[in-house]
């Protein structure tokens, strides 16, 4: 039997860790396409609502069971929390499921994928910290792929205007995420679960408010019993596949092979996507399948050219012959 830091331990974690992430990326893949099809029943405020109510309540309990009744508290940082629930958990999935309800699914899980490079753009601006020439030249080739997804090659944009406004929201949906993901390291000293957890229950709420809103103001309809039973095994799997399993895979692969390779598995989100709207028999043209390649290919290279700096760095700490990171660009 390994001792628990031994190199045949450490080996089976992270291949543990590598299946869960993969698991996490595949179940977020497939929930856009199982979304976009519970739409036709429900409208895009009710299934998040559903969607979100029901996986709060189970990640709830996870916490409960793995960390005790005590980690259900705040500790004094219920504003905090809450103002970063409400972006990440509540703003933006409605924003993301509402563009998604009006674009494509394949349009939507591109856009999604930009996350990396939204959150390198903000760090940009807020920080001060201008990316490498390289990071940059990839941000462009990402943003010329996902030109191409949207506008499907057409320069003309007035018989997709429905759709393009879809994928602005969805973009919005991106940005509201990647606020949430930098705003969670403020959270210092709670786990990974604990903070999904507890930032989802303002997130839910927040979208209990404003689905009723919606309701009152007459451009939402309460959905029939018949309608959610229309699509229940739809709304099942957005609650216990999109949320609930896919969060815990998530947290434990990403603690095991660590935040920077799990973002390069997200990067195949949009191969899942697609891959699920073929089978469905929904038709994708060329230029979309060329345009998510670019995206998909210029986050990998962005991954892969990330990974090389933080080797340097550590080489030139280690060996001061070898040039610093600011030298290597």
């Amino acid at each position: 039997m390994d001792i628990p830091d031994s190199p045949g331990s450490r080996s089976r974690q992270q291949g543990a860790g590598f299946l869960a992430a993969v698991i996490g990326v595949t179940l977020w893949g497939v929930q856009l396409p199982i979304g976009k099809d519970a739409f036709a029943a429900i409208d895009a405020y009710h299934v998040t609502l559903i969607r979100y109510a029901v996986g709060a309540l189970m990640l709830l309990v996870a916490l409960a069971l793995s960390e005790g009744f005590a980690a259900l508290r705040y500790n004094g940082r219920g504003l905090q929390t809450g103002v970063i629930g409400l972006v990440g958990m509540c703003i933006s999935p409605i924003l993301t499921f509402i563009g998604m309800s009006l674009s494509r699914a394949e349009h939507t899980v591109v856009i999604v994928t930009l996350q990396p490079m939204i959150t390198v753009i903000a760090q940009w601006f807020i920080n001060g910290r201008r990316p490498a020439r390289f990071t940059l030249a990839c941000i462009g080739v990402a943003f010329t792929g996902v030109v191409l997804v949207v506008t499907r090659g057409q320069l003309a944009m007035s018989e997709t205007g429905r759709e393009l406004m879809g994928d602005l929201l969805a973009l919005g949906g991106a940005a509201c995420w990647v606020f949430y993901t930098m705003s969670i390291s403020r959270l210092a000293g709670w786990s990974a679960l604990r903070v999904t957890a507890l930032t989802l229950i303002p997130g839910a709420l927040g979208t209990a408010l404003f689905t009723t809103g919606m309701v009152i103001a007459g451009l939402s309809v309460t959905p029939s019993w018949e309608a959610v039973e229309s699509v229940r095994w739809h709304l099942l799997y957005l609650a216990l596949g999109g949320v609930f399993l896919s969060m815990l895979a998530w947290i434990y692969g990403t603690q095991r092979i660590g935040p920077l390779n799990a973002a390069l598995l997200v990067n195949f989100m949009p191969v899942v996507a697609f891959s699920v709207r073929a089978i469905q028999g929904h038709p994708v043209e060329p230029v979309e399948l060329a345009g998510a390649a670019l995206v998909i290919l210029s986050l990998v290279a962005n991954n892969l050219y990330l990974r090389w700096r933080a080797v340097s760095a550590r080489e030139a700490r280690v060996r001061p012959d070898v040039p610093g990171v600011d030298e290597v660009r």
